[in-house]
């Protein structure tokens, strides 16, 4: 039987578990925690995140009627082997599921609806404060588009001089990052962005790493790369409207290898549970679209007329 704390959930929505924890030490570095989850033959391990505040919360999007059972995982005893249940009902109206790739060169959300890609760029909405933020928003209720590409990193550039309200990672006194510690109400912040975009029935496709930057988040060392991932990953993949960018103009950031690329690619592989689609975006050269970890195109370019070679040498999709 579901237990009775955890209210039914629909189908393609997010499930959430949250325990108190230890605080001491760096939780985003000493602690592991995440958690089983079981239906009848199926078993889905999903990566959980520290929160803030000793707040330890594990997100999980199910895919299938019926009942759902877990059992958290965790190298501290205290968040280990916490068990529960919930019964996941059938979606409302409007939530049609995640979007992935249809008949190699289309797409659908998971119930078999069709999705038409029409999209937009709004690269450092999230960046800009609550009122161009929710102008933002209030401008795409009445625009056609049905999927948006926006950086997770603030971004320096045109249009783009000011600091932005939140930091993705916790500062000293003297404004130093410290690259070790996330600071949670950043990624709060950006998550009811993401949420938002999600009522309006508007995709995310989310920009990874990008070059324009002062802050040193695209200079970081690779360990530190990959642990941005998969906290990112950790919170945001239960939301059905995400998609990966690896990057916004790849190929001008100087400091990733190819070796880089494909690490990261791997990574969000591997550590999402519900394969939202993955790509990456160029300026010049093209990245190797070709490579198994890549769901489809995402290209610059003003030579509309290639399009249709592109889509037949890889037999994906072209955006």
């Amino acid at each position: 039987m579901s237990d009775p704390t955890h209210p039914p959930v629909e189908r393609w929505d997010r499930f959430e578990v949250t325990l108190n924890g230890p605080q001491e030490g760096n939780p985003f570095l000493d602690v592991q925690f995440g958690a089983l989850f079981t239906h009848k033959h199926r078993e889905i391990a999903v990566d959980g995140f520290y929160d803030g505040g000793g707040a330890y919360r594990v997100r999980f999007m199910p895919d299938t009627l019926g009942e759902w059972t877990y059992v958290t995982q965790s190298n501290r005893p205290e968040l280990d082997g916490q068990a529960g249940a919930f019964t996941c009902v059938a979606p409302s109206p409007g939530n049609h599921g995640p979007v992935s790739v249809r008949n190699v060169y289309h797409w659908a959300y998971a119930d078999g609806t069709p999705h038409v890609s029409v999209g937009t760029t709004c690269y450092a909405w999230v960046h800009q404060g609550d009122a161009l933020e929710e102008q933002t928003l209030e401008t795409l209720q009445d625009a056609p588009f049905t999927k948006m590409r926006m950086c997770v990193f603030p971004k320096h550039y045109s249009f783009n001089r000011n600091e932005p309200v939140y930091y993705p990672f916790q500062r000293d006194g003297e404004g130093q990052f410290d690259f070790t510690r996330f600071d949670p109400a950043f990624f709060q912040h950006f998550e009811r962005r993401v949420g938002q975009l999600l009522e309006l029935g508007i995709e995310a496709d989310l920009i990874l790493f990008h070059p324009y930057d002062r802050w040193g988040f695209a200079t970081m060392d690779a360990e530190t790369d990959d642990r941005f991932l998969r906290y990112l990953i950790a919170r945001l993949a239960s939301y059905r409207n995400v998609w990966w960018s690896m990057a916004n103009e790849f190929d001008l950031m100087k400091e990733k290898t190819e070796a880089d690329w494909d690490r990261f690619f791997r990574i969000v592989q591997e550590r999402d549970p519900y394969q939202h689609p993955r790509s990456i975006h160029n300026c010049r050269r093209f990245y190797d679209h070709g490579k198994p970890w890549v769901t489809h195109c995402s290209i610059q370019s003003s030579e509309l007329s290639r399009a249709r070679g592109w889509r037949e040498a890889h037999r994906k999709p072209v955006l």
